[in-house]
């Protein structure tokens, strides 16, 4: 039997290693990827650990996201529990996470990203082009509706809620396609429903898009959770997603704003774009930067927040703001290295 240590929350005396709380939505997708991630913490902590669902305000209102205030509503119902203490960790889809920090929470750990892209689903195997004039296209991302406008000014574009289920029966019913992320798919075993994956060149995705945040309280003293955190954290991921949502956080806009970006490590220089559309997809703004990475993992999380700021800054001196309704004003200092943005707890020299 394993004995108690008095200052380490992971043990306890009657019962072996106490259980890491895992806070989660209750749809399929978000078990799906808190399983994944349970699987990880599991095996590189050697602690069971537990799924807790919790539901969110996102989940039981069926209005758009947009009138909800953007996807973030996802996140607050967990992170109050996760406050609360009731959970040791959250799971999220970053691309839904708001940039602004939350009190007392940090990102604990950044798993390797899935693919980042968009797919389509259609109607007898059709790509975006092949669709037929004014075909009905559902999605609930006003992102995905000017990306969509911009391409096919003839399409019918739906706004559309409910889980990935739900929205690929609409193709069987009401709809001609949908538009969804390839990552989701493939986490519930349904990317051979896609009939086109839509390159970032032309379809940048939403900033994050494809990886997951585990979240923690910023005061956390388990030492084995933070170890098992470290474990699986994976500091390219890290470095383009942070790069990616510094770019929405200088523009002041929400994670459901028309906006695309996307981050690579290539050769130890990170190159980061970024686009703005308009609501109805007639106009865009694009910006690119690089930077050169060295140094340790503080050092290069500055650097993208840097080069993201200066992507930003471009952005909003092109028009950007009035494009797009966005309140961004980044201005001379935009491409300072914001503070809010660390390797995180112990994650100094993170695993690659």
């Amino acid at each position: 039997m394993t004995e108690a240590v008095a200052d380490d929350p992971s043990t306890t005396a009657q019962d072996g290693p106490a259980p890491i709380r895992l806070g989660t939505r209750a749809s399929r997708l978000a078990v799906a990827q808190s399983q994944d991630v349970a699987d990880r913490l599991a095996k590189a902590s050697g602690r069971p650990v537990e799924l807790v669902t919790v539901t969110s305000e996102g989940d039981t209102n069926r209005a758009s996201l947009a009138s909800l205030g953007g996807t973030g509503v996802f996140a607050s119902a967990l992170r109050e529990a996760l406050v609360a203490d009731e959970v040791d960790v959250l799971v999220h889809s970053l691309k839904d996470l708001p940039t602004a920090p939350y009190p007392g929470l940090t990102i604990g750990a950044v798993p390797k990203r899935a693919d980042a892209r968009d797919v389509l689903v259609a109607r007898n195997g059709a790509t975006v082009e092949t669709l037929p004039e004014g075909a009905k296209v559902g999605t609930g991302s006003p992102r995905r509706v000017a990306q969509l406008k911009a391409d096919r000014p003839d399409l019918d574009v739906v706004d559309i809620r409910g889980n990935i289920d739900t929205r690929l029966a609409r193709v069987d019913d009401d709809l001609d396609a949908v538009v969804l992320a390839a990552a989701g798919l493939g986490r519930i075993g349904r990317l051979d429903a896609a009939t086109e994956l839509l390159d970032l060149g032309f379809w940048p995705s939403a900033p994050g898009q494809g990886a997951l945040a585990v979240e923690i309280r910023a005061d956390e003293t388990d030492r084995n959770l933070l170890a098992a955190l470290r474990k699986i954290e994976h500091a390219p991921t890290r470095l383009t997603v942070t790069a990616e949502r510094e770019v929405l956080a200088k523009l002041e806009a929400g994670c459901s704003a028309p906006i695309g970006a996307t981050a690579v490590v290539d050769a130890e220089m990170l190159l980061v774009s970024a686009t703005v559309y308009s609501p109805d997809g007639s106009e865009y703004r694009t910006a690119s930067h690089a930077a050169v990475l060295d140094g340790s993992a503080q050092d290069r999380l500055d650097d993208a927040v840097s080069v993201a700021g200066r992507v930003a800054a471009e952005l909003l001196e092109n028009g950007a703001a009035e494009l797009a309704d966005l309140p961004g004003t980044a201005g001379p200092g935009s491409d300072e290295p914001d503070s809010g943005y660390t390797a995180g707890p112990g994650l100094a020299t993170p695993a690659e």
